[in-house]
């Protein structure tokens, strides 16, 4: 008796079935956004602990500690990020080589880095991550999705803050 082949879902794509008022559909759609959101999440997390441990010059103590609430405030970003693709009943991107693909920032080796040349690096990703977080934000509000819109616009308005807060240590 021959087995009957069984279709394997796309990766990221919903597996679960769930019964939340969004289709298959707009929940892979929601889910490509997200999981891009949280490989730049990844990168910039990795990034900015980075600095943190190779940071150099006069206000180092300053920024050490800053770039580390920074990083914290991160990690709580990526979680939640992970939890809402889950919540959509798809699994979460987990690998480096998965956030690597995705992200649209890009990483920086290890090497001792001057406070300034760090916050601007800093500011420029969250920046960035500030301009693709509008894209999702309107890309799932038309999809119909206000749940993961709401959540998205939270994550907008910390990457806006955290871009002021590093454009302020340059003034």
């Amino acid at each position: 008796m021959k087995k009957k082949a069984t279709k394997k879902p796309a990766p990221g794509a919903p597996t679960e079935v769930i019964h939340i008022g969004l289709d298959s559909k707009v929940r892979t759609l929601v889910v490509g956004h997200l999981s891009a959101i949280l490989a730049d999440q990844h990168v910039l997390y990795t990034k900015t602990r980075n600095f943190h441990w190779n940071l150099t010059g006069h206000r180092f103590h300053t920024l050490h500690e800053f770039f580390e609430k920074q990083y914290d405030g991160l990690a709580l970003a990526i979680d939640k990020t992970a939890e809402r693709i889950r919540m959509l009943g798809a699994a979460s991107p987990g690998s480096m080589s998965e956030f690597l693909a995705k992200a649209t920032l890009k990483e920086v080796p290890g090497a001792l880095v001057d406070g300034d040349h760090a916050i601007a690096a800093l500011r420029d990703d969250h920046e960035a991550a500030a301009r693709e977080l509008r894209k999702a934000v309107d890309a799932v509000d038309e999809a119909g999705d206000v749940g993961t819109a709401d959540f998205l616009t939270d994550l907008l308005k910390e990457h806006e803050e955290a871009a002021w807060m590093l454009r302020s240590f340059l003034d």
